[in-house]
């Protein structure tokens, strides 16, 4: 409650207009639904999935013709959801460390943490992971309904569907039957032309000043004049451009998606290198989903030409998690996730101004946050590799206890 007051208290009040922007236009949204008739996705191209009316409607239970009552309601809803997440990070058996490892992450995001839609998401995936291996249908479910919401935990699926021993039944139905339902209640409404408009969104724009792809010429335009910092006024971004950065941003239109099916491709290797044991060994299971969602959420920051703060809270969730469950091998990403949540509030929304105007401090700020992402990407590369590969010599016990039940290590 009280680091979620304190979020609060920072977004509504000097901070407003920065970490908390987003909710105006939210709350705006939903006006001109409910006293016009024009929603978004039913009445025409929309940014995001169609899921994501929900979490921006529920506040408006309060009112939507000014903000404040909104935000307020906003913030109780982000910090009941996240309250749930709590409560499940420290169900008897699993180590305290997790839940706290993620308020401190919180504090140190910053009020970004608490406004923006991915606030609402973050939870989701949280509990999706904690339930993967024991009630996979349920998993599925968040992970798809998260996805609608905001399209980062659709990849996720991925980890899920090569953790368990039915995938079809167990992920794909449930996944199907939730967006069968979304796709279906949209055509109802009359948006059959725009549920899939989300996809489209970003194709044509240029690179976000503050995402890894565009570090090369955030480093350039402390020494050259070349590089121009500009708003997208269409988005209402930043964005960077100087010598070669549309090739840039064209190849990481391209090779985001080739990274997604790699990293797929990663983690099924790893799955088959240990053969049928794996069914057997809930921590090797457990790896895998975990360390896979923390994989595939890292390709989606590190190869998007997208770099928008609030992306930081997607590494939140199997981080925590794998804390929770005593996983091995977490606590350096921890410890330099916690740095990448440090680094990301002091460039938004404390010293931003300093970032698009290239004063050389923060944006050696903004560079070694970026570089450390692509140092967790790497680092988890090689730790799903090398567990796989130690694992293949290993018999499993006949009858080994189940994860939680385990020791700490």
């Amino acid at each position: 409650m009280l680091v979620h007051a304190w979020l609060a208290a920072l977004g509504l009040a000097p901070l407003k207009q920065q970490s908390f922007w987003d909710l105006t236009l939210y709350r705006y949204w939903m006006w001109l639904g409910i006293h016009e008739g024009q929603w978004p996705v039913l009445s025409g191209d929309w940014v995001y999935p169609a899921g994501a009316l929900v979490p921006m409607l529920l506040p408006s239970v309060g009112g939507t013709d000014r903000d404040g009552l909104y935000l307020v309601l906003w913030c109780v809803m982000v910090a009941a959801l996240d309250a749930v997440a709590v409560a499940m990070l420290t169900r008897r058996g699993r180590r305290l460390l997790g839940a706290w490892w993620w308020l401190a992450f919180l504090v140190l995001l910053g009020p970004i943490a608490m406004g923006r839609l991915d606030a609402v998401v973050v939870p989701l995936v949280v509990a999706a992971l904690l339930v993967g291996l024991s009630h996979p249908r349920v998993a599925s479910v968040l992970l798809t309904a998260g996805a609608w919401i905001k399209v980062a935990p659709g990849p996720l699926l991925a980890a899920l569907f090569l953790a368990v021993r039915r995938p079809w039944r167990d992920v794909v139905a449930p996944a199907a039957a939730v967006s069968l339902v979304v796709v279906g209640l949209v055509v109802m409404g009359g948006g059959a032309g725009h549920v899939a408009s989300f996809l489209g969104a970003q194709g044509t724009r240029g690179l976000q000043i503050e995402s890894p792809g565009a570090t090369p010429w955030v480093l350039l335009g402390l020494v050259s004049g070349s590089v121009d910092r500009y708003v997208n006024r269409e988005l209402i971004t930043w964005e960077i451009r100087g010598p070669g950065s549309n090739v840039m941003a064209d190849f990481l239109g391209v090779a985001f998606a080739l990274a997604l099916a790699a990293g797929a491709l990663l983690l099924w290797w790893c799955r088959q290198r240990e053969g049928e044991r794996f069914w057997h060994d809930e921590t090797a299971r457990a790896q895998l989903l975990v360390r896979g969602a923390m994989l595939l959420t890292l390709v989606t920051i590190v190869f998007n030409k997208v770099g928008s703060p609030q992306y930081m809270t997607w590494l939140a969730a199997p981080v925590a998690v794998a804390l929770a469950l005593r996983l091995p091998g977490w606590r350096r990403t921890a410890a330099v996730t916690l740095g990448v949540g440090l680094a990301t509030q002091l460039v938004f929304p404390w010293f931003y101004s300093q970032i698009t105007g290239g004063w050389p401090v923060m944006s050696l700020v903004l560079a070694a946050r970026n570089v450390a992402l692509v140092w967790l990407l790497v680092v988890t590369v090689l730790a799903l590799v090398r567990e796989a590969r130690a694992r293949e010599t290993v018999e499993p016990a006949p009858d080994e206890p189940g994860l939680e039940a385990r020791p700490a290590r």
